[in-house]
């Protein structure tokens, strides 16, 4: 009788366990976001999510749609330098690097010069200065090999973030932002990096935060084999010791309605989630917004931090008030991130 009673409540266990794999109820959610505090942003990502992703509901997005792009700098990666990490990498190579800077053409210099005297003295950029620094960027790296270029951005990268102690400028992920990403994986969505730097500067950064370079697209410039010279791909059969390298040919800044461009070209689907943080990213966003066949989000980030990060509080507030009458949510890293960097880093002076 014993044994009976013993294998009939082995029986028992093993149906409810069969039951409960079989059962359509859902599993209780992990919580991804811990490290945002509760916020308008918070609860419109959670109820969408919570909507798109349920069978039953008419909303449902099928998984292989639910696609998320995210700018990369002041999206999920700090601008605080104070200005983007490939900025400050050309100034490095061109004024800095003992191996290149007596190489530098007079026009990479200048352009180099320009974002130090902002970055040090304030002073203002000309106008169009990103696709000044595109065509000078693709003349300062030329002729290095796409494993060459990797590696001397990764080791840039290793450098202390100036402006900040506990930090190397690879490290400077807003921390709460990754948590995103991994929400989003979990939940079946596939993200994308659209960024307007170079797509390899891009990769070499998000590497270590696992994003796959297949799903990073930035500005391009021309690439080719090492013994192709000027001769067109279609003409040109590249042998097998032969490597890829960069040239000084600029093929796209991706902003504005570049990244919509490249979106259609790489990915193929619209949208139905965008993150960004400036109006390089508001093509993208009204891309996402206008996908007419599923419900859709567009965030902003706004860096309004200025005790934690290095920040104009009044200009961003300014830009809220945009962007919420475009139809984006905000994101506040003042008021919506516990931390930004991680409690370890703290934000200091600059040091020249």
């Amino acid at each position: 009788m014993k044994v009976f009673k013993l294998w009939m409540v082995a029986i028992t266990a093993c149906c409810m366990v069969m039951s409960s794999c079989n059962s359509n109820e859902p599993t209780p959610p992990k919580n991804y976001l811990t490290l945002w505090n509760e916020c308008e942003a918070v609860t419109a990502l959670q109820a969408y999510v919570e909507d798109v992703t349920n069978p039953n509901s008419p909303n449902y997005i099928t998984p292989s749609d639910r696609i998320a792009t995210f700018d990369m700098d002041g999206t999920f990666v700090g601008e605080l330098y104070p200005t983007y990490f490939e900025y400050n990498l050309l100034e490095y190579r061109v004024l800095d690097d003992a191996g290149y800077r007596d190489k530098a053409p007079e026009d990479v210099r200048q352009t180099a010069q320009e974002i130090r005297d902002f970055v040090r003295n304030g002073t203002k950029l000309p106008d169009h200065f990103d696709m000044k620094h595109a065509y000078a960027a693709a003349k300062a790296y030329s002729g290095m090999t796409l494993a060459e270029f990797d590696n001397y951005v990764k080791v840039y990268a290793a450098k202390p973030a100036n402006g900040f102690t506990g930090m190397t400028y690879g490290e400077s992920f807003y921390q709460p932002m990754l948590q995103v990403f991994n929400y989003l994986e979990a939940n079946g969505f596939t993200y994308y990096v659209v960024s307007g730097s170079d797509r390899f500067i891009c990769r070499a950064l998000t590497e270590s935060i696992g994003i796959a370079p297949n799903r990073v697209i930035g500005m391009d410039v021309r690439l080719q084999s090492t013994s192709q010279g000027r001769e067109a791909g279609v003409n040109f059969t590249m042998g097998k010791e032969e490597d890829i390298v960069r040239t000084d040919e600029l093929i796209i800044k991706n902003l504005k309605t570049n990244k919509v461009l490249q979106i259609v070209q790489e990915i193929g689907k619209v949208p139905v989630l965008s993150f960004g943080n400036s109006g390089g990213d508001c093509a993208m966003h009204n891309y996402c917004l206008g996908n007419t066949k599923y419900k859709t989000l567009a965030f902003m980030l706004i860096a309004d931090d200025e005790n934690r990060d290095h920040a104009n509080r009044e200009k961003a507030l300014k830009l809220a008030d945009q962007w919420r009458e475009n139809g984006y949510i905000v994101v506040s890293m003042k008021d919506d991130f516990k931390t930004i960097y991680g409690e370890n880093v703290q934000k200091t002076d600059f040091s020249w």
